[in-house]
């Protein structure tokens, strides 16, 4: 299994990035898959998550209406498209694969003017 993210970086509060999380290894399609995130000194929380055929979709109350989760069961890879960035949204985003309960390495997210 392999599982990369990309996508992370420094953005400006209220800015937009899209996070992209490639995966290999598995049946990409039968598997939900997931974004956390951790924040320094806290623990890591769900932040979406999206389920194999892409039908149902969960979000944390911190980033409904600013975040959304999609996934091409073609490219093996799903997306976190965020909106509206707050300082509160710097943390490091993993890329979780469901099915085959395997971690991303991760990728840096940082808000700040």
């Amino acid at each position: 299994v392999q599982v990369v993210e990309s996508g992370g970086g420094l953005v400006q509060p209220g800015g937009s990035l899209t996070l992209s999380c490639a995966a290999s290894g598995f049946t990409f399609s039968n598997s939900a898959m997931s974004w956390y995130r951790q924040a320094p000194r806290k623990e890591r929380e769900l932040v979406a998550l999206i389920t194999g055929a892409g039908g149902f979709r969960n979000y944390a109350d911190f980033v409904k209406g600013r975040f959304t989760i999609s996934r091409d069961n073609a490219k093996n890879t799903v997306y976190l498209q965020m909106n509206d960035l707050k300082p509160d949204d710097t943390a490091v985003y993993y890329c979780y694969c469901n099915r085959v309960r395997y971690w991303g390495q991760g990728t840096q997210v940082t808000v700040s003017s």
